[in-house]
């Protein structure tokens, strides 16, 4: 059987859902798109075990078959190929598939369709539509701050808590930590859920300025995203989150308000000249005067800067790890930012000032010890 496409949607659509093959799958049937034809309707499913995305689009075809063919070969081609119309003839008996286009044609060996894995769809389960900027500002302010460690897999992901009144969303890697909550987003919950950090990546890949909300349906072991013609699963990870609630300070000693572009564009350059182990750049705050200092003692590298701020409390002389300390400052939206200290070895509050009324953002690091 025979089916036509316009060759510049269907390249669009395969690298949209590419993102999530693995290098070197533990399947290798997961090395393959597969292609799924039902008259006049294409769906092309990319998957890794744990996440699953699909993509559908409108055809030319009078029949229906199933193959699946290796995905880095047939995306290679047709992404260079002019736009066209071409046309995919599939033979049902040996799985290889011909491309003929204007000026040639290529032939794959693809294979059956009955390997190729796939997670079960969400028939049922908790149901909203979050608005497409929403979402993005959601991503931005929490992937970040997730872990990489396989050995702590609940960091791994980002924790959603849905009530009636607000929506919460918490990420931590042990060394920092954000609270994200949404009082313009809600539903009825029999639970949380941790979603994976991939699954989030790769939703935010698929993001576009012309898409306008996001539907997303989950239960308490997959949840389901769908953007236009695009729908993603992916299961849930199925661990305990840390109690995050205990390690956020209720109370503090001292208080310091700055501006965010100076913070940022001086902690940068500051952090050029600190220890690449460490990343450590020493904050000393006294009256309204901060000074950055980062030191590299192996090479007697040394940078100091000056900034004005207003500060509330005792001197204080406190060290962070400047990477991380960007990251979180990049997550802020607003002009100004507050810090709030409880000694220089505990944890440190930072918040926008002026938030929204619609959302609050928390963000807490730790300081390292010197």
């Amino acid at each position: 059987m025979e089916f036509t496409v316009s060759s510049a949607l269907l390249s669009q659509q395969l690298t949209a859902i590419s993102g999530v093959i693995a290098r070197n799958p533990v399947v290798p049937i997961l090395e393959n798109f597969l292609f799924e034809v039902d008259h006049d309707r294409l769906v092309v499913t990319a998957s890794d075990l744990q996440v699953s995305i699909s993509a559908s689009l409108a055809i030319q075809s009078d029949d229906q078959v199933s193959v699946a063919i290796p995905a880095r070969m047939l995306l290679d081609t047709v992404k260079n190929l002019p736009e066209q119309p071409i046309k995919l003839e599939i033979n049902p008996n040996s799985y290889t598939v011909s491309i003929k286009s204007d000026n040639g044609q290529y032939k794959l060996a693809g294979e059956s369709a009955n390997d190729f894995p796939q997670l079960a769809s969400l028939d049922d389960g908790i149901t909203l539509d979050v608005e497409v900027d929403v979402l993005k500002n959601i991503l931005q302010k929490t992937i970040f701050a997730t872990s990489n460690d396989e050995l702590k897999p609940a960091m791994s992901g980002v924790y959603i808590e849905l009530t009636h009144a607000m929506a919460t969303f918490v990420a931590t890697d042990g060394h920092r930590l954000v609270r994200y909550i949404r009082q313009d987003l809600s539903a009825s919950t029999q639970s949380p859920i941790i979603v994976p950090k991939k699954a989030l990546i790769l939703l935010n890949g698929l993001l576009s300025s012309k898409d306008k909300q996001v539907g997303f349906t989950f239960d308490r072991h997959k949840i389901q995203f769908t953007i236009d013609n695009i729908s993603m699963i992916s299961r849930l990870v199925d661990e305990r989150y840390p109690d995050y609630e205990n390690v956020i300070p209720k109370e503090h000693t001292s208080k310091l308000t700055i501006s965010k572009p100076a913070l940022v564009s001086a902690l940068r350059r500051a952090a050029i000249y600190a220890n690449k182990a460490t990343h450590q750049v020493k904050l000393i705050i006294v009256a309204n005067q901060l000074t950055l200092v980062a030191e590299d003692l192996d090479f007697s590298n040394e940078a100091q800067e000056q900034l004005i701020c207003t500060y509330e409390g005792d001197p204080l002389e406190i060290g962070f790890n400047a990477k991380l300390l960007l990251d979180m400052l990049g997550s802020i939206t607003t002009e100004e930012v507050e810090f709030f200290f409880w000694g220089a070895n505990k944890a440190v509050l930072i918040f926008p000032k002026g938030q929204n009324q619609q959302e609050h953002l928390l963000l807490l690091i730790m300081p390292i010890i010197f």
